[in-house]
């Protein structure tokens, strides 16, 4: 089974000899206040309430955070909406925007030929990790989102450059968000390397067994994926109103990018327009879900629901025994609030 993971943890001598060194972020103690959330605004559904709960059950610390109608004008539900968490492949969503501004300025192409080689290849790239020679960038944008392809991420945003897609989030207003030079210059730099090193793709595979350091923890404050559930659903909202492209029809290539992940058909109801993106990582110390993106519902069909769901737990030392039943309820339980949400909304 491919997961859209920076690593397949599936040798047990790697979990083994890992020993993360956790900072001090959010994420330093379970979350047990499950009572906490706030729904502002009265009229939640005993229906929804239980879906709450479910989701609020998962280990570790939760954050969420939905907008119904935009902006939250028909009703905002939250539970600690604010906190800073690791979010792993959620930011791909800024890079395939800066790319399709740069297509829409005439800067890049759709069809410009990108080399899929050894200087680009990263682990978890279901998609081109074993493959050699050339992909249009439409396609290698489309594996980046649809299957959370790293090589593909990695690749789109040289070409666009990580700077610019900061100049992007900062222009959102997004302050809690980071993001990575590239998954291989983050994933060097967790399995020990010095800070701004890229140990290639030779070196990547040879620091899963005989690591260059010691590990760190992947939520830290030099090179990280991460941010806030208010954060991204700011992002959604104003992206999927067209706020950061000039042209119809950018907005429109973006939402059929978007709409082609391959976790929305795990975690929105079935017949329901919707464009999102989710990240993960299994990891001894600190492993993460994250889901972020929009429905369109209501009697009309119009109506948008924005949201992000994140959870950071304590992984165990073999994590990727744990991930896969976690990973089904965090999906299980965000359909079950995305479909009384969807009900009520008829």
């Amino acid at each position: 089974m491919h997961r859209r993971t920076f690593v397949t943890l599936a040798a047990a001598s790697i979990t083994a000899a890992l020993a993360t060194v956790m900072t001090g972020a959010a994420l330093a103690q379970d979350d047990t206040d499950g009572n906490t959330a706030d729904q502002r605004g009265r009229g939640a559904s005993g229906g929804l309430d239980a879906a709450l709960r479910r989701y609020l059950a998962l280990p570790g610390t939760k954050s969420y955070l939905i907008h119904v109608g935009q902006g939250g004008a028909l009703r905002r539900i939250e539970h600690k909406p604010g906190l800073f968490l690791f979010t792993a492949s959620a930011y791909k969503t800024l890079v395939l925007a800066q790319y399709l501004r740069d297509v829409e300025a005439g800067r890049l192409s759709e069809d410009d030929p990108l080399a899929i080689d050894d200087s680009v290849r990263m682990i978890g790239s279901p998609v081109f990790q074993a493959l050699a020679g050339i992909a249009a960038a439409g396609p290698v944008l489309e594996a980046m989102i649809a299957h959370s392809d790293n090589t593909a991420t990695d690749i789109a945003t040289e070409k666009v450059g990580a700077d610019r897609v900061r100049a992007l989030i900062a222009e959102a207003g997004l302050s809690s968000i980071r993001i990575p030079d590239s998954t291989r210059r983050f994933f060097s730099y967790v399995l020990g390397a010095p800070a701004g090193t890229d140990l290639g793709w030779p070196g990547i595979i040879k620091a899963l067994t005989n690591p260059p350091g010691p590990h760190r923890s992947p939520l830290n404050d030099v090179i990280t994926l991460a941010g806030s559930a208010s954060d991204f659903v700011s992002w959604y909202e104003q992206a999927l109103r067209g706020t950061f492209f000039a042209k119809r029809e950018t907005l429109t290539e973006f939402k059929r990018i978007q709409a082609m992940s391959e976790q929305i058909a795990k975690a929105v109801p079935s017949d329901t327009p919707a464009y999102a993106k989710g990240g993960e990582l299994p990891w001894p110390g600190l492993s993460t879900k994250s889901f972020a993106g929009q429905i369109v519902a209501g009697g009309d069909g119009r109506t948008p629901v924005t949201f992000c769901f994140v959870v950071n737990w304590k992984g165990s030392e073999d994590p990727d025994s744990e991930f896969p039943a976690i990973e089904a309820e965090f999906f299980a339980a965000i359909k079950g609030i995305l479909s009384v949400i969807k009900r009520d909304l008829q």
